[in-house]
């Protein structure tokens, strides 16, 4: 079954001749036929395209010989997929609202034009809440899509879609967004691997948001289904875009990992973490020491406040112009943007005044816990506080205390604030099979460092495999 091979597995065999791309993705539509009437992953499938890509390397394949082989690009034939919120030429992006014009885009965003010069083959768009506003996918237009691992409970949010079509094996891997933990909390809720870069690091052309993430705070990123994979992806994504007034002309880190110091963080403050994330993350620390890393507990000082700004930035700023723009329509919007809509209209528009005061904690924060990194540039830390919810599960008892989600997601939520990059990988499963994963973070600029660490924690767990019968 091709479709079950790693996205580097994949590349390397077409880079071989050892497979035909039509073969290949050939084998990842019937899978896609098979379950994603279960899952609902995909908003938008471009299976006549890719046909039609997948042929045409072909032929490029057959008519080389060896005195005369063309370059094949690094992702030459791999099938992926792009969250629905990434312009995809002759495709609709209306972040999965009634509220935005169906019209197809022009071109395709940054970052799909680059997979697409790397010979990736797309295979359509995936789901995501409305306006990528909540941490569960669904919205009116394309409907909820589900956890492979229990179909009962949500693959997250908001590139939900994107990870359960990885997860399932319908998809290599992909891009998605992060916000708020919206690539992280879906690769930990699926079993997967996710990036959240630094801002700057990829191109935001072409990626529509709707101002629901303010400059800064929300950013691209890869995601697959082993580590190794996102770094192929990242290789292929990151880069310098004289269009985007936020990239940063950041050529690759060659960060050595050697006498790199681990600081290991087991929950944020005193909001408590779910037993089986507790055990992968010790789990994850006594591997990273067996590769030779030194592990320190760490206690950040003066971060307390940064869940805070976060929710400050990411809804009291849009707030009102977002309240103005669904204004009369409430009818048209799903439940999981008027879950937010909610919340937001209790929220008065920030004065002048405010604004200035968040941002110069927000830079006074980010200074100090620069400062505190300097020893252990890499932090070890839960992804979130709970396994994957059940669909519109909001409250959860953890060791004797009830948490909700902006409680659940605060190991999450700062790295949006302050920027930094953070890796997700999974490491471990829940009693009831469900897959748990650790957060890897570092210092801005760093995401070289954390992928290099992130392969060898991989390659010391050892394969994660699947749970039935989802993805046989």
């Amino acid at each position: 079954m091709p479709h079950r091979l790693t996205l580097t597995e994949m590349a390397a065999k077409i880079q071989a001749r050892q497979m035909s791309p039509v073969e290949l993705l050939e084998s990842h539509i019937r899978q896609i036929e098979r379950w994603n009437p279960k899952l609902n992953a995909f908003a938008i499938t471009a299976f006549e395209e890719a046909r039609a890509q997948a042929r045409r390397l072909e032929q490029q394949l057959h008519s080389s010989n060896s005195t005369s082989n063309q370059p094949l690009g690094s992702l030459a034939g791999v099938p992926v997929s792009v969250k629905e919120c990434f312009d995809l030429a002759g495709l609709p992006t209306t972040l999965c609202s009634r509220l935005l014009p169906a019209a197809p885009a022009d071109r395709d965003s940054a970052l799909v034009e680059r997979l697409r010069r790397a010979g990736a083959v797309i295979l359509g768009k995936t789901n995501t809440p409305e306006f990528m506003v909540s941490y569960e996918t669904d919205n009116e237009i394309y409907g909820r899509t589900n956890n492979p691992w229990d179909l009962e409970r949500t693959p997250g949010g908001s590139s939900g879609g994107e990870a359960a079509a990885i997860a399932s094996f319908c998809s290599a891997g992909g891009i998605g967004s992060d916000g708020g933990g919206s690539i992280r909390v879906p690769a930990h809720f699926c079993g997967i691997a996710g990036l959240k870069p630094t801002p700057g690091r990829l191109s935001t052309i072409g990626e529509r948001t709707r101002g629901a993430t303010p400059p800064g705070i929300g950013v691209p990123g890869p995601l697959a289904r082993t580590v190794r994979d996102v770094r192929a992806l990242f290789k292929v994504l990151a880069g310098y875009d004289e269009r985007d007034s936020m990239s940063a002309p950041v050529s690759a880190q060659n960060q050595t990992v050697d006498g790199i110091r681990i600081g290991v963080m087991e929950q944020f403050g005193s909001i408590p973490v779910d037993p089986a994330i507790s055990d992968a993350l010790a789990g994850a620390a006594a591997k990273l020491r067996t590769c030779g890393f030194a592990l320190d507990e760490f206690r950040p000082e003066g971060l307390d406040r940064a869940p805070n700004l976060w929710s400050f930035f990411f809804n009291q700023v849009p707030a009102a112009p977002f309240r103005k723009f669904i204004g009369g329509r409430e009818s048209e919007v799903s439940w999981t943007a008027l879950e937010g809509l909610d919340k937001l209209a209790a929220m008065p528009a920030p004065t002048a005044a405010e604004l200035l005061e968040a941002q110069a904690e927000r830079d006074a924060i980010r200074r100090h816990l620069l400062d505190q990194m300097r020893a252990a540039p890499v932090l070890l830390m839960p992804p979130a506080g709970i396994p994957a919810m059940k669909h519109r599960e909001r409250r959860w008892e953890i060791g004797g205390k009830s948490i909700g989600m902006f409680q659940a997601m605060m190991t999450c939520t700062p790295w949006n604030l302050l920027g930094f990059p953070a890796l997700v990988l999974p490491f471990g499963k829940t009693e009831r099979g469900l897959p748990v994963g650790v957060q890897l973070v570092g210092r801005p600029f760093s995401e070289e460092l954390l992928l290099e660490i992130g392969v060898r924690l991989e390659e010391a767990r050892g394969p994660f495999r699947p749970a039935d019968p989802y993805f046989t």
